[in-house]
């Protein structure tokens, strides 16, 4: 047998620039000590999954070869910006071709960015016929400068903030999710295409659901549930507990405390294995806030944060004594939290079907702008004492955009600690609204209950000292695209009332 050699040239088309990492010094010791053992290891893979977060935090993804990857680790790769520019239904919402308007130059004529895959985050995973690794990438302009527009790179810069000062936020996780069992596999694509969703999947729940924390009920997803925690594990993710909820097939999977970014990157790897996972097992899961399933319970992510001191290692939101609650700098965390809650709002519950969990007739649903001692009613809650204290900030839904939600927090919360933010009383204490926020009953200030009202708070506040005008325009775009769809739909269908639309069904069960 002959086999032919085919010839490659010196300058490869999809490698971003030579040198790139290089010439722009993107790389600490760290970075390049892990790019080294990652080159010594390629001749026993066949593929590398080169990822990034897009603004609505899905994972966009090139399927490279071990021998193209080989080149592109330290070089970048170039990537269509179409991620950025495009609403959660593939509508363009961002008009590349004219005056786009968010203040990116490359954004014109959908130039290609750089992706620079960041070593620390490489590994293989596990199973599967052919031998492939996930690296997350970090997204630049061609002129070796953080895309204006990433958002792994808008945590960065918070995350910085923090160790300037001689701190490291800590977090944990709390996803819950709907696993249900496919009953077709029809690809949803009649009547698909640009801003036009096709066909949610077509599922059952796995049990009936309502009875919380049933052991009968776990058996029931176990067999899908212990063999993915199984996998996660093999992925090195710190998980602690996967546990049934309420609703028919709900599951909460949680994990052991990380630092910010890996928390962000874990999310992200979360929530995409677990997709396809099942979905290789004919089984269908979604981080959907509440689908259109029948006695669907909506979920939520609970993002659990604390500081710790650098210098001493020691946990700054605790208390000694066995009674709980916050330290003066845990206390001035939760207002920072507080006082940037309804601005920063649209970076944890970013969609439209996500306002369904915050409607009051859902009794422990985060519906109070406050914080609170073990109240599950309160956006805030205080959980632990001593070295184990803790904020649980429960309002986001479990497909936001994981380094932009973090972010959020991390952000408002550094605002409390140094002063810069205005003060809230908890819960406890009555209102903690301004005269124009949406208030309750007995007065109490309330979250957003739908996006337009996030989406208004969003373009009327401070979003852009966190995440810089270019991404903050954009997002806006991106979600006025999203509202103007949805609303357009409402008028054409009159659906009843409060209840989840086959148009959310559509745009979010499968993607999410």
């Amino acid at each position: 047998m002959y086999a032919r050699s085919w010839s490659s040239p010196a300058a490869e088309g999809s490698v971003g620039r030579p040198s790139f990492v290089a010439d722009h010094g993107l790389w600490d010791d760290a970075r390049t000590d892990a790019a080294r053992r990652i080159e010594a290891s390629l001749a026993g893979l066949d593929f590398v999954r080169l990822v990034f977060g897009d603004p609505h935090g899905l994972a966009r993804s090139k399927t490279l070869t071990a021998e193209a990857f080989r080149t592109v680790l330290r070089n970048g790769m170039n990537f269509s910006p179409g991620p950025f520019v495009f609403d959660t239904g593939h509508a363009v919402a961002v008009d590349f071709l004219g005056e786009h308007g968010i203040g990116v130059d490359e954004i014109a004529g959908a130039g290609n960015f750089i992706l620079v895959p960041d070593p620390l985050t490489f590994q293989v995973l596990p199973g599967g016929a052919a031998r492939t690794a996930w690296v997350i990438g970090d997204e630049y302009l061609r002129d070796g400068s953080p895309h204006p527009l990433s958002s792994r790179a808008v945590l960065r810069r918070v995350i910085d903030r923090y160790t300037g000062q001689g701190l490291a936020p800590v977090l944990g996780l709390e996803v819950e999710w709907y696993l249900t069992r496919r009953l077709d596999d029809a690809p949803g694509n009649t009547g698909n295409g640009f801003g036009l969703q096709g066909r949610a999947p077509r599922v059952a729940a796995l049990n009936a659901g309502y009875q919380f924390n049933l052991d009968a009920h776990y058996d029931t997803v176990a067999p899908l549930t212990d063999p993915l925690a199984l996998h996660l594990l093999a992925l090195g993710l710190p998980l602690r507990s996967m546990e049934h909820e309420s609703g028919p097939g709900q599951v909460e999977t949680t994990f052991h405390p990380m630092s910010a970014l890996d928390t962000a990157d874990a999310m992200l790897l979360f929530r995409t294995v677990t997709k396809s996972w099942c979905a290789r097992r004919g089984h269908h899961a979604s981080f959907m806030s509440q689908p259109l399933i029948d006695a669907a319970d909506p979920s939520g992510w609970h993002l659990n944060q604390s500081v710790t001191d650098l210098a001493s290692g020691g946990n700054l939101f605790g208390t000694e004594g066995p009674f709980g609650g916050l330290s003066p700098q845990g206390k001035a965390y939760a207002e920072g939290l507080l006082s940037f809650a309804r601005e920063l709002f649209l970076l944890s519950v970013p969609t439209v079907n996500g306002y369904r969990r915050l409607d009051a007739r859902h009794t422990l649903a985060p519906t109070r702008l406050g914080w609170s001692q073990e109240d599950r009613s309160a956006m805030l809650r205080v959980v632990g004492h001593g070295a184990g204290a803790h904020i649980e900030n429960r309002i986001g839904e479990p497909c936001a955009n994981p380094y932009l939600n973090i972010a959020a927090q991390l952000f408002a919360g550094l605002e409390g600690m140094t002063g810069q933010a205005t003060p809230a009383d908890p819960a406890e204490a009555g209102s903690t609204a301004d005269p124009d926020t949406t208030a309750g009953a007995g007065g109490v200030a309330l979250v957003p209950q739908q996006l337009r009202e996030a989406l208004d708070a969003f373009r009327a506040g401070r979003a852009a000292q966190l995440l810089g005008e270019p991404l903050a325009a954009c997002l806006t775009k991106l979600k006025e695209s999203e509202l103007r769809r949805y609303e357009a739909w409402c008028g054409q269908m009159a659906p009843a009332a409060g209840q989840v639309t086959e148009w959310e069904q559509r745009e979010y069960f499968g993607a999410y």
